[in-house]
């Protein structure tokens, strides 16, 4: 079968499609023809291994897995002797933060981790694009006591996380003010924003506006310059490490002294995440935003883009 291959971390250079044996799924596991996966910041730190903390879960001196990948949506062509759950012919979708091996044309998975079943109508990309962004759209909203009315302000709404985040927020009954660029405003409101910043032509932070809760969903401001936003017991969270890994620190200094605080949203239960998003999608109360798609052929191409800071939603990688 072929594959995305990388023996060592790296810019996009490293990375090599080439064939390699076909997994064979053990007693627990699936074996899943893979339809599509996305090029996704988690990708993209796994492949450069920075920051460096992110190594000592996918390998301190070279990357663990062969393959890299995090999620994906495809159907299942075997199972395990032991496997209940699902049978070959199914549709299914899932994430895995520390890596699937999933940008190839086939991968194994254990049922009991992070995979459901894709609802009827929805395409191999959407739910493949309902995975990485969404679980940590949803683990910000985790981390908080979120109650209906509450108003949110979220930076950087055009990312995956963010174009995630703000139709998940008023599902909950939130009231969102969302920060994104001029072309992608008409987007933004699309997605159920009650507010708008353009940031190419004003800067939100001088909003008069006070929120209960301001996600930094590209991780380009800091508490510093949002706190003045809070109300007075509100919450920041960011999905970066922020200016000398202050995200890591603030959230201590902050619970000691009171008032507004800040959250690290350190993520978990990637399988609570895809069941969530598996309902959302198929009441179609959620649906995700792609922006590009890629051949496999192009990989080393998609992660550029996406390295790039400018997509908007999600970039999928097509391996039908």
């Amino acid at each position: 079968m072929k594959a995305v291959t990388r023996t060592k971390y790296g810019t996009p250079d490293v990375l090599e499609v080439k064939s390699i044996a076909k997994p064979i799924p053990n007693d627990d596991e699936v074996l899943i023809r893979v339809h599509a996966t996305t090029i996704n910041r988690t990708d993209c730190g796994i492949l450069s291994g920075k920051p460096y903390i992110i190594r000592a879960f996918v390998g301190l001196t070279k990357p663990k897995d062969l393959v890299p990948g995090t999620d994906f949506a495809g159907q299942i062509e075997a199972i395990g002797k032991n496997v209940k759950a699902f049978k070959a012919g199914d549709r299914v979708f899932g994430f895995h933060d520390e890596g699937l091996q999933s940008q190839a044309q086939c991968m194994t998975i254990r049922e009991d981790k992070a995979l459901t079943i894709i609802p009827d109508g929805i395409t191999y990309e959407e739910a493949a694009a309902s995975a990485e962004g969404a679980h940590y759209a949803y683990n910000f909203i985790d981390k908080v006591d979120l109650k209906e009315g509450d108003k949110v302000l979220v930076n950087g709404a055009t990312g995956a996380i963010g174009s995630a985040a703000v139709p998940l927020l008023k599902h909950f009954g939130a009231v969102v003010t969302a920060v994104g660029n001029t072309k992608n405003m008409e987007l933004i409101k699309s997605l159920g924003a009650d507010r708008t910043y353009d940031y190419l032509k004003e800067d939100f932070t001088k909003d008069t506006e006070k929120y209960r809760f301001v996600f930094d969903a590209v991780g380009k401001s800091s508490f510093p310059k949002c706190k003045h936003l809070l109300l007075p017991k509100g919450v920041y969270i960011s999905s970066e490490l922020g200016p000398n890994a202050q995200n890591l620190y603030l959230p201590l200094i902050t619970w000691f002294r009171g008032g507004k605080r800040v959250i690290f949203p350190l993520p978990h239960s990637c399988k609570r995440s895809i069941l969530f998003m598996a309902k959302l999608l198929d009441s179609r109360e959620f649906k995700p935003v792609i922006d590009t798609t890629y051949p496999l052929e192009k990989v080393a191409e998609a992660y550029t883009y996406v390295a790039s800071g400018q997509k908007t939603g999600n970039v999928i990688l097509s391996l039908s």
